[in-house]
């Protein structure tokens, strides 16, 4: 089987298994279909807009599965975890647009903006339940002992999610950070849960913790990989590809990377940083500027060097059959892309 159609076969499976576990919402309850529906909302399933972009590309789910045919396992066994992980992402989504005030995600309106605060918060504590519920199922197939270590990676896993968040909120108010500030905070907001995706999968499959701690390396480094390739969209992207909030992330005075390397330089554009909030007409220019003072292209450069660390990881874990093929193809698809 090649990688495309590999990765053809899983897709469906994967939102097969997460419909069957958002459904759990609504059973024998007559009067919750309005929960049940805001969930299919934020999984693209339902609304204006839904569809294959509102659904979001499913990577963390992939990753699971892969992981666990790469490591020699059945990935079909897997579908609970990569069930669970992606309701989990989608649960940090929803408190993450609520908490930054965002208004689009994935091309249309976000669910806060749309049901309401308190409704959505509710709506992300469900999925974060029904995701602890979802990864129980796999005691149908694997034996106990796995299925208590895959969900305490997930808990540990949650916890860190809350970490990175914290941090990268009281950043928002810190002006004496420096770039090795950065690192533990996508370190938890990011790299934690594609760490814990590919972790999980190894062990479903049953590999040793060697293998499984260079598959958890793996992910973690693709995570922060694919951090600051966000930060570098989140500033010289284009917004239409990213589906994203219009306003840029230099508008939103965030410290990404490129903006700690900048601001640690004091040229002119900490000068200008310094001097207040960037205005939506200053943009361009100050894109511009960061760009010629180095910002972009040091990031791009921390991309490849985390790159080339999740693929030696990889390797070490030695991958088999076209599923680990598809996992080096899928690293580079990833960080290679516009949105």
């Amino acid at each position: 089987m090649s990688k495309d159609n590999l990765i053809e076969k899983m897709l469906p499976a994967i939102e097969n298994h997460l419909e069957v576990i958002v459904e759990r919402s609504n059973k024998n309850n007559n009067r919750t279909g309005g929960l049940y529906d805001m969930m299919s909302y934020q999984m693209g399933w339902l609304g204006e807009g839904s569809g294959v972009t509102a659904r979001g590309k499913r990577i963390r789910p992939l990753l699971v599965l892969l992981t666990t045919a790469a490591a020699g396992g059945e990935w079909e066994i897997a579908l609970p975890a990569a069930a669970a992980v992606e309701l989990i992402h989608n649960f940090s989504l929803i408190h993450d647009d609520i908490e930054d005030q965002s208004f689009t995600r994935r091309g249309r309106p976000t669910l806060w903006t749309t049901y309401g605060i308190a409704q959505a918060i509710n709506t992300g504590d469900a999925m974060f339940t029904l995701s602890h519920l979802a990864m129980l199922d796999l005691e149908y197939d694997i034996c106990t002992s796995i299925v208590l270590n895959a969900a305490r990676i997930l808990q540990q896993t949650c916890l860190k999610l809350t970490q990175g968040q914290y941090l990268d909120i009281s950043y928002e108010s810190r002006e004496d950070l420096s770039i090795e500030d950065y690192w533990p905070m996508i370190e938890g907001k990011t790299a934690a849960l594609l760490g814990a995706c590919t972790q999980i999968g190894s062990i479903i499959a049953g590999a040793d913790s060697q293998t499984s701690e260079y598959y958890s390396t793996f992910g973690k480094s693709l995570g922060m990989a694919f951090q600051v390739q966000d930060d570098i969209l989140g500033i010289w992207g284009n917004a239409a590809l990213t589906g994203k909030s219009s306003a840029s992330d230099l508008i939103n005075g965030k410290k990404s990377l490129p903006v700690l390397y900048g601001l640690d330089r004091g040229d002119a554009f900490a000068q200008r940083w310094a001097l207040g909030p960037i205005k939506a007409d200053d943009v361009y220019e100050i894109a511009e500027q960061l760009e010629a003072e180095g910002g972009k292209s040091f990031a791009q450069e921390a991309t490849v060097a985390l790159t080339d660390q999740a693929l030696n990881a990889l390797e070490k874990a030695q991958p088999v059959g076209e599923a680990g093929l598809s996992l080096s193809i899928l690293v580079k698809q990833l960080l290679d892309r516009q949105s």
